[in-house]
């Protein structure tokens, strides 16, 4: 490959890039339009980003996706000049629009530059509306019916720039690569500590060694901060599945998000976002009501979903809420008991938990978005895959709020390390609860495992040398008790602790 292979193929990525984020805009202030029409800062932005994009695109010799356009461009120049009003089906089409140009950049940039003959039909029709006018009939979502309201406006602050800073792209396995580095340095710097402590090192080895294990766990940290990104992009292209799937079910429903600057490790970002979509949809099918009947109820029309975000405790939170229906109980029971489950000792949180049960659904029919019972199931598997949990609660006619609680990163696990005679474990220090001594009694059954009381409780454990058939025997054994989210505590035992 040339050099100016090489170097195009840089600049096309950039543009790739740069362009996913001007189309994540440019939806997000169409659909602030469809409330606020006359605002002309928002028309000028949408203005300015279809402007770039063409710029771009002819820079690289896209003929295809700068035609269309241009032709985008005429029209919002006409809604700039006030010569043309925005509308819902105006603002339906443009959507479109912004949908063809996803589909059109990476076509061009792979080398494909050229109009399909559904995105054809589109130009012409966004042609013939900045000619003369006309409202187009537009194509509404996936299951809109004509006649359909529209979704009510999302409660969003807009960032025009797209929160652009300065920066670098870098490639992910570069990251990766060195995020691995760092972690068997710092393998290496625990084994040297060890092997200089035990061989009686003169006090200024050992504080040489200090400022090399400060100095590595400081690169350790640079590395991880140079992987987190914001979770604005992630939380926001939400706001065009609320209003088009609201739409398509003759709801109104508003998107409020709350922080969208939080930070999180790359790796989060890329597994949280099917489970994000699942709890969306479902809070738009199951959770907010038709508006005639949020009017009987004393509710506004418009319901409302809110996607927040924040730090806890080392952790992500991600609640998703609605002002909705809330769980039906006796329906959810009524499942439980046709499905076979004994219910009579469910507390109120085990019932509303059992919406996360595999094949659990209280849908009646069958729809495109629900009644297969796959949905908060599949979440809740991902979630517990990220080694993250995942809680529900809910009020009948109030609302469902769904909390999700993940690790900053995928990429390290902090851990607790124990020793089955020569051989050496790691437990998550996140399931850690304690650690105490066996019992004497329990110690001379010499049984792979049984239970003991802790603190009046039974506690069921398990001799690792057993179980993993580590030859000689055990010294003073020490019980490791752990625990995994939504389950009961259990204990390991082990020969030696070594935190």
């Amino acid at each position: 490959m040339t050099d100016f292979e090489l170097e195009r193929d840089a600049i096309v990525q950039t543009f790739l890039g740069e362009s996913e984020e001007g189309l994540a805009v440019m939806e997000e202030v169409l659909i602030a339009l469809e409330v606020r029409g006359d605002d002309p800062e928002l028309l000028g932005t949408v203005f300015r980003l279809a402007h770039t994009l063409k710029g771009n695109g002819s820079s690289l010799g896209f003929d295809g996706l700068v035609r269309f356009c241009h032709t985008l461009e005429d029209l919002l120049d006409r809604l700039r000049e006030r010569v043309l009003p925005v509308t819902a089906d105006l603002i339906a089409l443009l959507l479109r629009a912004v949908d063809a140009l996803r589909e059109m950049v990476p076509a061009a940039a792979a080398g494909a530059d050229g109009l399909n003959g559904g995105q054809e039909r589109l130009l012409r029709q966004l042609a013939a509306y900045a000619a003369s006018g006309i409202t187009p009939v537009a194509s509404p979502p996936a299951g809109d019916q004509e006649g359909e309201p529209v979704a009510a406006p999302v409660t969003a602050t807009l960032d025009p720039s797209g929160g652009k800073r300065r920066g670098l792209r870098v490639d992910m396995h570069k990251l990766d690569r060195m995020l691995d580095l760092t972690g068997e340095i710092a393998i290496a710097r625990n084994r040297l500590r060890r092997m200089l402590e035990e061989g009686g090192a003169s006090p200024e080895m050992l504080e040489a060694q200090g400022e090399v294990d400060r100095l590595g766990q400081d690169l350790q940290e640079r590395v991880m901060q140079a992987r987190l990104v914001p979770l604005r992009p992630t939380l926001r292209q939400h706001i065009r599945t609320v209003r088009d799937l609201s739409a398509s079910q003759g709801k109104q429903a508003r998107l409020v998000i709350e922080g969208e600057d939080v930070e999180v490790d790359t790796s989060v970002i890329e597994h949280v976002r099917d489970p994000l979509s699942h709890m969306i949809r479902n809070a738009v099918d199951h959770g907010i009501e038709r508006p005639d009947v949020r009017r009987q109820r004393g509710k506004d029309p418009c319901g409302t979903i809110a996607l927040r975000a924040r730090h806890e405790s080392g952790t992500i939170v991600l609640e998703i809420s609605d002002d909705g229906a809330g769980l039906d109980r006796e329906r959810i029971l009524d499942r439980a008991r046709r499905r076979g489950l004994d219910t009579a000792r469910l507390d109120a949180g085990e019932i509303q938990r059992l919406v996360f049960e595999p094949g659990f659904s209280t849908a009646e029919t069958v729809t495109e978005l629900s009644g297969r019972g796959v949905g908060l199931d599949v979440v809740r598997r991902n979630i517990h895959a990220l080694r993250g949990s995942v809680g529900i609660r809910s009020r009948a006619g109030q609302g469902t709020t769904i909390t999700i609680r993940l690790p900053l990163t995928l990429a390290i696990i902090e851990g607790f390390g124990v020793a089955v005679g020569d051989e050496a474990y790691v437990i998550p220090l996140e399931a850690v609860v304690e650690c105490l001594e066996l019992p004497a009694e329990a110690s001379s059954n010499g049984e792979g495992g049984g239970v003991i009381s802790l603190r009046g409780a039974a506690l069921p454990y398990v001799r690792l040398r057993r179980l993993f058939g580590v030859a000689g025997e055990g010294r003073r054994e020490q019980v490791v008790v752990v625990k995994q989210d939504g389950g009961a505590p259990a204990g390991l035992v082990v020969d030696d602790l070594q935190p």
